[in-house]
């Protein structure tokens, strides 16, 4: 059972690069099965979410290597089957990504109901309706989402409400069915274009990706090719939150500024002097934070994945501030962490209320889900003493050797591994 242990008060300072998106990689990965020739992807981080897609993808029976460098080659020539392993679907929502792809190539797939952080509801109804809408009949059963289909066709997809999966899912059974299929409220996140922009550089006729209608010509096969992800916003997002709480200089390497805008706009809100180019932000810290309200909303309002970090630096900002989140109805689990921690923190209804205190203290806390665990470290890191955090698997789920590259900035952190009680004789 890993643990992360910090030692807090040390000013960062440096560059630190930001590793593929996790949320582009995981569509794209699954995007591979609409082509039986060799796909390579290149940026693709080394997370265990990856690691389980690899894992889905082969037990569907696609060829996948891991040639190093971030680099991954897939083969979905062979002859694959249908349905998608439940112990490995229940550990990640985003297998159901392979959903569409499988209607898509072979008429049918079964997937069982998705699992993955514990943040919400997060409905897959939104799903099923679109593929029905392309022609399939779409049942539950034993716990599973069945779809079959003699032909998928193209037809106009009203979405209820802009879900990345769902748009991302149904954009990609449409690239080949028969004729025009327009999806409307369609979401406008980053990777909704990244993976657009991969499968068209893979035969696709993909227009619109990143506007609210995205309007797809069905093709009869797609070809190979080679790609490379686009960089995780979130994690550029979660670097430059830790850079303007600890009071240095960080520059955030390998990122895109315009994924951020939102975000850099808070910042600056509370003090923070925020400068960029085309490929990295660099963040230099007041004395202090100053009070702000942000509300979570799709693309590009405020990420609902970034509102923990920046809840942990509105902890020790002067004033009070506010987060109302609208996305999922379950993702304030860190306050009673950060409470731990000597955090000044009440919940009303979907809205938390920040007091700013002078100084965090080190505690044993819990990284409660991906995001949460991203705002104990940057928690931990300004926090006075020593700060454990239990549960890291879920911050290896969306960050790369995340220790070790804070670590390279100055920060005293280190990764331990203890043995599970539970498994101990």
């Amino acid at each position: 059972m890993a643990k992360i242990i910090i030692e807090g008060g040390n000013k960062l300072s440096g560059s630190i690069s930001v590793s593929g998106a996790k949320n582009a990689a995981l569509p794209i990965m699954a995007g591979v099965i609409l082509s039986s020739e060799p796909v390579e992807l290149a940026n693709v981080p080394a997370l265990n979410d990856v690691n389980t897609m690899d894992k889905v993808l082969q037990a569907l029976g696609v060829k996948v290597e891991n040639v190093g460098n971030s680099v991954y080659r897939f083969n979905a020539s062979g002859q694959l089957g249908d349905e998608a392993p439940y112990e490995l679907v229940k550990s990640m929502r985003a297998s159901f990504f392979v959903m569409g792809p499988l209607l898509a190539r072979l008429k049918k797939a079964r997937i069982p109901l998705p699992g993955g952080c514990a943040i919400g509801v997060r409905p897959v109804n939104i799903h099923l309706k679109g593929f029905e809408a392309l022609g399939a009949t779409v049942s539950i059963e034993g716990g599973c989402a069945v779809a079959v289909a003699d032909k998928l066709r193209g037809n106009k997809i009203v979405l209820d409400f802009p879900s990345v999966g769902a748009t991302e899912n149904l954009m990609m059974a449409a690239t080949l069915a028969e004729g025009r299929t327009q999806i409307e409220n369609s979401a406008q996140e980053p990777e909704i274009i990244d993976l657009a922009n991969f499968l068209n550089t893979i035969g696709a006729k993909i227009n619109g990706a990143g506007s609210q209608t995205i309007t797809i010509e069905g093709v009869d096969k797609l070809g190979g090719g080679r790609y490379s992800v686009m960089p995780d916003r979130v994690e550029a997002g979660t670097f430059a939150v830790m850079g303007a709480m600890n009071k240095g200089n960080v520059r955030v390497e390998n990122c895109d500024p315009s994924h951020l805008h939102a975000l850099i706009n808070k910042l600056c809100e509370m003090g923070v002097e925020v400068s960029y180019d085309e490929n990295s932000i660099s963040v230099h810290a007041p004395s202090r934070l100053n009070a702000v309200e942000i509300k979570t909303l799709p693309f590009p309002g405020f990420a609902t994945d970034l509102q923990a970090q920046l809840m942990a630096a509105m902890c020790i900002a002067n004033g009070t501030s506010s987060i109302t989140e609208t996305i999922f109805e379950n993702r304030f689990m860190h306050v009673s962490e950060l409470a731990r921690m000597g955090a000044s923190i009440t919940i009303h209804d979907r809205t938390a209320v920040i007091h700013g205190v002078e100084m965090l203290k080190g505690a044993p806390v819990s990284a409660t889900d991906l995001r949460a665990g991203a705002a104990m470290v940057l928690a931990g890191l300004v926090a006075e003493g020593r700060t454990e955090i239990s549960q890291v698997f879920h911050i290896d789920r969306g960050y790369e050797n995340l220790v070790g590259r804070v670590r390279n900035l100055g920060a005293n952190i280190e990764r331990v591994d203890e043995p599970d009680p539970a498994t101990e004789e």
